[in-house]
């Protein structure tokens, strides 16, 4: 396979894993690392790749990928972190869903839950969670991000400073080796730094795809969070400063492998 039929499918593969490897792209097109470390070369020249140790990532910058791309990423784990995420929110609690195609999966799996009463910034999230007819849903106000249904603003904050949640699940567009909970929209941050203070208990929700990207602006760190679901080991330094800060990490890698296809 020549270079120019590699470059989109190696592309693919990096929106959809978040990180490409140099062996295993060398193993899939049946070709040498030196080919392959070729092609990350050039797509990297290019601007499509950056180049770390091992293989390349989505390159960072300024803005998000489009919402329909992000539902259609690793969509397998979301179900997954989504059903261990569920399985520990109770019956009967006040509940906070944010923005974001995983806290879309876990609305999903909350639909045989009873009692409970969500407020979310997420259009989608409330078109959802309809099908539960014992779930009461409040939407905050807000400027409505078209994009991907998302309420931000000024309007949505003062929504949620009326409430004090039981729990809020929430994600993020980005998680740096800090443990900085990081997001392209300085709106969407000022809302989410709000969710934080106004609830007892917080579960993050983020897969690998996460660990790869970055974004310029921080909503806090996983300090600040009870319980992340993820698909993937944390890196060694960042697993021990959860230890320390008495964050909680719930690893559903050994689920993904054991799944039948």
């Amino acid at each position: 396979m020549s270079q120019t039929f590699r470059h989109p499918e190696i592309l693919e593969i990096a929106r959809r894993e978040g990180k490409v490897t140099v062996e295993g792209l060398a193993a899939r097109f049946g070709v040498t690392l030196q080919t392959i470390r070729r092609d990350l070369t050039d797509l990297a020249e290019a601007g499509r790749l950056e180049r770390v140790h091992g293989g390349a990532v989505l390159p960072s910058g300024t803005h998000n990928i489009g919402y329909e791309e992000r539902r259609s990423l690793n969509q397998s784990a979301k179900r997954a972190m989504a059903r261990a995420c569920a399985a520990e929110v109770p019956n009967g609690v006040s509940l906070f869903l944010n923005i974001g195609t995983s806290t879309e999966a876990v609305a999903e799996e909350l639909l045989h839950h009873e009692n409970l009463m969500v407020v979310t910034n997420n259009m989608n999230v409330a078109n959802i969670l309809v099908a539960n007819k014992s779930c009461e849903i409040i939407v905050t106000g807000g400027s409505l991000r078209r994009a991907d249904g998302g309420l931000v603003g000024t309007l949505a904050a003062e929504t949620i400073r009326q409430f004090k949640f039981d729990l809020a699940v929430i994600g993020c567009s980005a998680l740096d080796r800090d443990g900085d909970l990081l997001d392209f929209d300085i709106q969407e941050v000022s809302v989410s730094q709000t969710i934080l203070r106004q609830s007892r208990k917080t579960f993050l929700v983020a897969d690998h795809t996460k660990f790869a990207r970055s974004a310029p602006a921080r909503i806090g760190s996983l300090a600040d969070v009870d319980t992340v679901f993820t698909d993937t080991a944390l890196p060694p330094g960042l697993a021990q400063a959860c230890d320390g800060w008495g964050t909680r990490v719930v690893d559903i890698s050994e689920e993904l492998v054991t799944e039948v296809p």
